[in-house]
């Protein structure tokens, strides 16, 4: 079964690499590609993709950046966020689910239940207005941060040794994949959550990693080719993103491995907020 799912991975990470970079070009022949640095949405990939595979998470930072400088237009976030970060998510997804056994029906089921939630949130979004956009990403943000103080603060279930889950257990972490994978699309990453869900289902911390990067590389691809359909992301920031983003994958996995990471967490967490702020401002002008 995991021979299938990473099989069924690469083929999708291929497929929708052709589709994302046929669409660049398109846009650039066409002369509407959007403004912006490509080295610095590259290098911004990079660590938001270096911190995502140490277990910060990559939409929280990216978005913060962003946003603080203007890189990228609101409307077009959550779109970009999912785009942008397919491949390296598929890449920590390739890594982590080789090393790291889970129950095969476990990881089978919600890795499907992200993907159809995802599949069904991106349609819905896809389609949102730039204040609504605005203000599910300011909500998202202050969620992340919640979330984060939690896990510094060991509010957590420290979980169990399960390395799968049966019966009610089953059913709960497969409607709560569903809900993550559609929450995905408005730029709550599903680390977090997913995290907090396996904890409190009984399985181990270790359990938790290809269970969330495999949810994320098999929604994304499914939610990234919405967004790509209705022109909702910035091909300009994508495609550095994704290659400068994969290095950093790299870097993390095999050079750094490990960081005291503690500290980092708590500026994260404030600059969350800061941004959350900042998207509930734009809201509010924009209303106007």
């Amino acid at each position: 079964m995991l021979k299938i799912i990473l099989g069924f991975m690469v083929v999708s990470a291929l497929c929708f690499l052709v589709i994302l970079i046929k669409d660049y070009i398109k846009k650039k022949n066409n002369g509407i590609l959007e403004e912006g640095s490509s080295i610095k949405f590259g290098f911004i990939g990079m660590l938001g993709n270096f911190l995502d595979t140490l277990g910060i998470g990559s939409f929280a930072v990216e978005t913060s950046l962003f946003k603080n400088f203007n890189m990228i237009e609101d409307k077009k976030l959550p779109g970009t966020l999912n785009v942008a970060n397919t491949i390296p998510t598929m890449t920590e997804a390739l890594i982590f689910m080789t090393v790291i056994k889970v129950d095969a029906v476990t990881l089978f089921s919600m890795l499907a239940s992200a993907v159809a939630g995802a599949v069904v949130g991106a349609r819905v979004v896809s389609k949102f207005k730039e204040r609504t956009i605005q203000i599910a990403m300011g909500i998202s943000l202050v969620v992340v941060a919640l979330l984060m103080v939690a896990g510094q603060l060991n509010l957590y279930p420290v979980g169990g040794n399960a390395t799968g889950l049966t019966g009610v257990k089953l059913a709960i972490g497969i409607i709560g994949n569903f809900v993550f994978g559609a929450l995905m699309t408005v730029g709550i990453g599903l680390y977090a959550p997913c995290m907090a869900l396996v904890f409190a289902l009984g399985m181990g911390p270790k359990v938790a990693f290809p269970i969330m990067m495999g949810s994320c590389a098999l929604l994304m691809p499914f939610s990234s080719y919405e967004f790509i359909k209705s022109g909702a992301y910035s091909s300009k920031a994508s495609i550095p993103i994704t290659i400068l983003g994969t290095i950093g994958v790299l870097i993390a996995a095999y050079i750094v491995k490990s960081l005291p990471l503690n500290i980092l967490k708590w500026v994260v967490v404030c600059v969350i907020i800061y941004t959350s702020f900042v998207m509930f401002k734009s809201a509010k002008l924009n209303r106007r």
